[in-house]
């Protein structure tokens, strides 16, 4: 019986052993004295995810801004008890089949507002493709009604009866100017990305377009694409920048390949260090789809220091785009180089480094967040053209010997 009643003991003695919270509700302080409220989001493998809620904390001075706070910690702990349930269901395999039942113009709209503080253009983009879907489908379409043939008719109104401008009932036809080819394809990426964000918060299972044949989607003409040599590239390392920000960005994307918007997006936390290689994972803010990059060593060399930036601290401060690029302007002016030269060459350029190295075209597509293999293939004429012009200096160099 003693022995019996210590075992007892021995049992209850024990710790009992701590769950890790999924979601922690944390602050930032701001410069203003607020304080920004975001969730920590461990989904497991390591894997983790912030989420900033757009809710802030002001400096209490008076009852009224006491009672604020509180309702703020309300909101904000109400979203957190919402993902923490969205984490359960996605781990058991739960859908909530009533989330994929609101309407279609609804999520266009929610999902815009994830943008706020984004690109007026992207912000823009998104809306005008939540009017198009509206009138190709009216208002009543819910998000579970958009499959594949929904997205295919969609393709085919924007090709062919989709307007610049709303249509007005008493406006004549031959009034109506088309979309372009780029601008329809663009309205149909920033409907994609929407379904992309869908399926990541568990609202329908998959993205419709996903499933559509490549000959079926919106072709657009070949535009030149702009990219620097490596002789380039070596020039604008050794001349300097009015802005130090932005020549580390720049040359940054030169060796990685992220687009612009994301460079600016950027945070400390989306950078990992995997078994001794740093490794880069974002959301493309122009498809909402997540690409992994591991970065090369010379990619790493234009990282600024962190010093004290917090976690979710910008890993690049840059200016507005027109500043932006004014510097870039002057430095590639300054540097000797004549090409017309945009921060999106940078892109190029490391499309055409890697293909150049000899990287294959499905893992350069995968480093540049390519959805299709063809879009990549662009890349590979001007590979096929530098070869050319290498033939033709070996001939002309024998003709003067």
């Amino acid at each position: 019986m003693h022995s019996v009643t210590n075992h007892n003991s021995n049992i209850m003695a024990k710790t009992p052993k701590k769950i890790k919270e999924p979601v922690k509700l944390r602050f930032k302080e701001l410069a203003d004295g607020n304080k920004s409220l975001y969730l920590d989001i461990y989904k497991g493998n390591g894997r983790r995810q912030y989420e900033f809620l757009k809710l802030y904390l002001v400096p209490e001075t008076n009852p009224l801004q006491k009672r604020q706070n509180a309702d703020v910690l309300k909101a904000a702990n109400a979203i957190k008890s919402q993902r923490v349930i969205e984490l359960a269901n996605n781990e058991a395999g739960i859908k909530n089949p009533q989330r994929g039942k609101m309407l279609l113009a609804d999520w266009m709209a929610a999902y815009k507002e994830t943008k706020q503080g984004k690109s007026k253009g992207l912000q823009d983009q998104i809306g005008v493709a939540a009017r198009l879907l509206v009138e190709y489908d009216g208002e009543k379409t819910r998000l579970c009604d958009v499959d594949r043939d929904f997205c295919i008719g969609f393709i085919y109104y924007l090709q062919n009866v989709a307007t610049q401008t709303p249509r007005k009932p008493d406006a004549p036809k031959t009034a109506d100017k088309h979309l372009s080819p780029k601008t329809a394809r663009n309205y149909c990426i920033a409907f994609s990305a929407a379904l992309n964000k869908a399926v990541r918060d568990g609202l329908i299972a998959n993205n419709p377009f996903s499933k559509i044949d490549p000959d079926d989607k919106i072709k657009v003409p070949e535009s030149k694409r702009t990219y620097l040599t490596i002789d380039e590239v070596k020039q604008l390392e050794a001349t300097p920048c009015g802005n130090e920000a932005v020549r580390r960005a720049f040359l940054f994307c030169c060796y990685c390949g992220l687009r612009v918007s994301d460079v600016r997006r950027l945070r400390w936390s989306d950078i990992v260090n995997d078994g001794g290689q740093m490794r880069v994972s974002v959301v493309q803010e122009k498809t909402d789809t997540v690409v992994s990059v591991t970065l090369p060593h010379q990619a790493t060399l234009y990282l600024p220091d962190r010093e004290t930036a917090a976690v979710d601290g910008n890993v690049f401060v840059l200016p507005c785009p027109t500043a932006l690029n004014k510097h870039l302007g002057r430095w590639i002016k300054a540097a000797g180089i004549t090409k017309k030269v945009t921060f999106h060459a940078s892109r190029h350029t490391a499309a055409t480094m890697l293909l150049t190295a000899g990287v294959d075209i499905y893992t350069v597509s995968k480093i540049l967040g390519h959805s299709e293999v063809r879009t990549t293939q662009i890349y590979t004429k001007v590979i096929d053209q530098k070869k050319d012009e290498a033939a033709m200096k070996i001939d002309e160099y024998v003709g003067r010997h």
